[in-house]
């Protein structure tokens, strides 16, 4: 990914797309799904992270569909894309750790 930090709808987006391509509407439910409904991505907010994932080569249109009359554009993980989300998925892991580590010691040294 470029040097921009990756934001929470991006990661979700990547992580949606870990097992299958999906349309802008099934990556929109499976990115609520992950994240036990706390990310809401409406389709324009939707649309413009995936153009930034794209333009950063981190995902890419897999197949056009029609169904019911309208045009459903799939995307797809990268190779890119996925080494991206492994190292966000470690940084934000570490980042926690940190985090329980500090509060654990804060609990045993019975600070308010």
């Amino acid at each position: 990914m470029s040097p921009r930090t990756m934001t929470e709808p991006a990661f979700f987006v990547l992580t949606a797309l870990v097992d299958e391509p999906r349309h802008g509407y099934g990556i929109a439910r499976e990115v609520e799904k992950l994240s036990d409904g706390r990310v809401q991505l409406k389709i324009g907010t939707l649309y413009g992270v995936l153009d930034r994932l794209a333009a950063d080569e981190l995902v890419a249109p897999d197949r056009e569909e029609v169904q019911q009359g309208r045009l459903r554009r799939y995307y797809r993980l990268t190779d890119s894309g996925a080494r991206a989300l492994e190292a966000e998925a470690v940084r934000l892991a570490a980042n926690a750790r940190s985090a329980s580590e500090r509060l654990q010691a804060r609990h045993a040294g019975g600070a308010a």
